[in-house]
Formats: structure tokens, C-alpha cells, sequence
């Protein structure tokens, strides 16, 4: 997800989608703990992109 799409978001969207790419960041871990995914970047990925909107939601709440 690129920082142009995340900005586009609205506050609560952007907070609902936060908790649900967590959620599948976990069951990632989880899946590559019992058996090795194809695909090990989809982890950095996820992280990456979690962080993006976590820093999206902060800096909106610094800019109120």
C-alpha cells in the first residue's frame, strides 16, 4: 500500500485497517512458525506497511 493511498484514508478507516493488517501480520507469523511460508517478504511487507499507517495516524494526531 502505497503513503498516497493510506493519506486518503479517513482517521476511523484508517485505525479499522490498522487492526485488521495486524491481526493478519499475526496469523502470518503464526503460519510461518508451524510450517515455512513460499513467500518469507510477505512479513517485511506487512510490518512495513503497518508502520506506514501507524506514522499516517500519528502525525494526525499531532497535527490537531
Amino acid at each position: 500500500m502505497k503513503i498516497a493511498e493510506i493519506k486518503e484514508m479517513s482517521t476511523a478507516d484508517l485505525a479499522e485497517r490498522i487492526q485488521t493488517e495486524k491481526a493478519s501480520y499475526h496469523q502470518l507469523l503464526l503460519n510461518h512458525a508451524v510450517s515455512p511460508l513460499e513467500n518469507n517478504s510477505q512479513i517485511k511487507t506487512a510490518r512495513r506497511n503497518i508502520a506506514r499507517m501507524m506514522t499516517v495516524l500519528r502525525q494526525r494526531e499531532l497535527n490537531k
